[in-house]
């Protein structure tokens, strides 16, 4: 993995908000924002900002689901390293 996108990463994931949405993205695989805010006990609008960020460190992916987006880990472009938190 080149250095850039390592950086990316690294800086997205060490934030205390942002690893607590991963690590529940981990447990239940598909949340929403409003979910996700609820269960994190943050205001809606910070879950969907971090959730922006790491949307483009390409560590969550979102499928529309009827009138909600749901995010999941991105298999693909997660490290795996990273999965075992």
């Amino acid at each position: 993995m080149e250095d850039k996108k390592l950086m990316k990463i690294l800086k997205a994931v060490a934030n205390e908000n942002r690893f607590m949405i991963l690590k529940n993205l981990r447990k239940s695989k598909e949340l929403s924002v409003g979910d996700l805010a609820e269960t994190i006990d943050l205001p809606f609008r910070t879950v969907s900002g971090d959730l922006s960020v790491l949307r483009k460190a390409n560590l969550v992916q979102t499928r529309n689901h009827y009138s909600k987006r749901l995010y999941s880990i991105d298999g693909l472009n997660f490290p795996k390293d990273l999965l075992n938190f």
